[in-house]
């Protein structure tokens, strides 16, 4: 585990986007952490978040990359906050865009916003959180009907490495196999135990014994090695 993953798992928690007791996750499974993206609320939160997203992209992808898109509703504010940060910080003035829940009809109509989708463009999804691979299933032929474009890739806050249509494969190494492209997580649950079950936050124990028993029992039956 690298110093920018052990700083996200802490970020998350002061955040209190990373947290643990008992949570039903929209798979309708029980579940003893929860991350919440829609707990990032200060502008200083947001800006660091993409911060993280903007170093891993350019760890994983380079240059190689010309647009991000963030999947409504938690991905509209990564991308953007992403893309800042991709200026700011490294030098690549990328374009955004992400789509509606459903296509305006009015104005300059369509389903997507922001940057216009041309044949070539290499593009990254940018997500909080994966478990099933629902939203991104959804996503790829939205992207690919626009435009000829290329997806290149996929970057998550926290792959929680759950299993995918087979018990062997988690759920994020099977979009990469089906559709293409290559996904990175900036920390998957396995770095959060890991830091966590070693390291105070703040002078805080965040991971107590009971919450270590029932997300080993949880990742016994839902996870993958």
């Amino acid at each position: 585990m690298d110093q920018r993953t052990r700083e996200f798992v802490e970020f998350m928690v002061r955040c209190d986007v990373l947290t643990f007791g008992d949570f039903t996750a929209k798979s309708g499974r029980q579940t003893p952490y929860f991350v919440n993206a829609g707990r990032y609320r200060t502008g200083a939160q947001v800006a660091e978040l993409g911060r993280f997203y903007a170093a891993t992209i350019t760890d994983a992808f380079g240059d190689d990359v010309d647009v991000l898109f963030g999947p409504a509703y938690k991905g509209i504010p990564l991308a953007v906050t992403t893309s800042i940060a991709l200026a700011e910080h490294h030098g690549r003035d990328v374009g955004f865009c992400f789509d509606r829940k459903e296509a305006k009809d009015h104005g300059e109509g369509g389903q997507l916003v922001g940057h216009p989708l041309a044949d070539g463009d290499r593009v990254v999804i940018v997500e909080d959180v994966t478990t099933a691979g629902t939203s991104i299933r959804a996503t790829l032929p939205l992207l690919r009907a626009s435009a000829d474009v290329e997806v290149v890739g996929l970057v998550v806050g926290v792959d929680r490495r759950e299993r995918g249509t087979r018990d062997d494969v988690s759920a994020l190494d099977e979009l990469a196999g089906e559709y293409g492209l290559r996904t990175v997580a900036i920390a998957t649950i396995d770095d959060v135990v890991e830091h966590l079950r070693h390291h105070d936050v703040d002078g805080r124990r965040v991971l107590s014994d009971d919450d270590l028993e029932r997300i080993a029992a949880y990742r016994r039956s839902y996870g993958v090695a």
